[in-house]
């Protein structure tokens, strides 16, 4: 068992960095990525420390995995479960609840939350398909599923169920896109400037008022 387990490691290890190569642009070799990237550590330290979990060494696993958050600033609970090939981009201030699971060739960008939305029991953590993009400060919450290919918008909060190749914005997360198809809940994006609209509707407004004034001053012969 301990030879199997060495083999599928060194496997899965393979399969991540050939995730990074393939996701980021910027990695130029394999060997650079086994060395400096923290989302390949950390995903192989969550595979002995997720190993330790299902040998019911709660208590060491979770000690692992707060050693891989002290290393890498990514906090992956022990019992969840991440497909090989996983890639998690950058990654400080990435969290993974324990009932998450995550398919291969999803890519997690920094600051991601797969967490729940309170004190319930059992399946609590959303389940995430495979090529998922969850962009940078994404929250996808609770017991739903998003489907294969979806993309989650930087800084979305996701409470409801995804399906696939579906691209989702907002708080709370709307679907936009589907198969790359504008659905009737698209965002109308603002041409002009708000704040400048704003600034305009103001100066209009001390005209007025300023015209009102001049007339009263006229009305009573005296300065108001």
């Amino acid at each position: 068992m301990r030879a199997v387990f060495v083999i599928m490691f060194f496997k899965r290890l393979r399969m991540d960095i050939a995730a990074a190569k393939k996701n980021d642009p910027a990695a130029r070799n394999k060997f650079e990525i086994w060395l400096t990237y923290s989302g390949v550590h950390a995903l192989s330290w969550h595979r002995w420390a997720n190993r330790l979990y299902r040998m019911h060494l709660k208590l060491l696993a979770r000690i692992t995995s707060q050693f891989c958050k002290f290393l890498t600033g990514i906090e992956i609970h022990p019992a969840a479960k991440i497909a090989p090939g996983v890639f998690i981009d950058h990654g400080h201030g990435v969290v993974i609840g324990e009932t998450a699971e995550v398919g291969a060739g999803t890519v997690i960008y920094q600051g991601c939350t797969l967490g729940g939305t309170g004190k319930e029991s059992g399946k609590r953590h959303p389940t995430i398909g495979e090529n998922c993009v969850i962009s940078a400060g994404a929250k996808v919450l609770g017991n739903i599923t998003v489907g294969d290919g979806a993309k989650i918008g930087a800084g979305a909060v996701v409470l409801k169920d995804v399906p696939p190749h579906a691209t989702v914005v907002g708080v709370p997360g709307r679907v936009v896109k589907i198969c790359g198809e504008k659905t009737s809940d698209a965002l109308v994006q603002e041409k002009g400037d708000p704040y400048l609209t704003e600034i305009c509707a103001l100066r209009e407004k001390t005209f007025a008022l300023e015209a009102r004034i001049k007339e009263l001053e006229e009305k009573y012969g005296e300065t108001l």
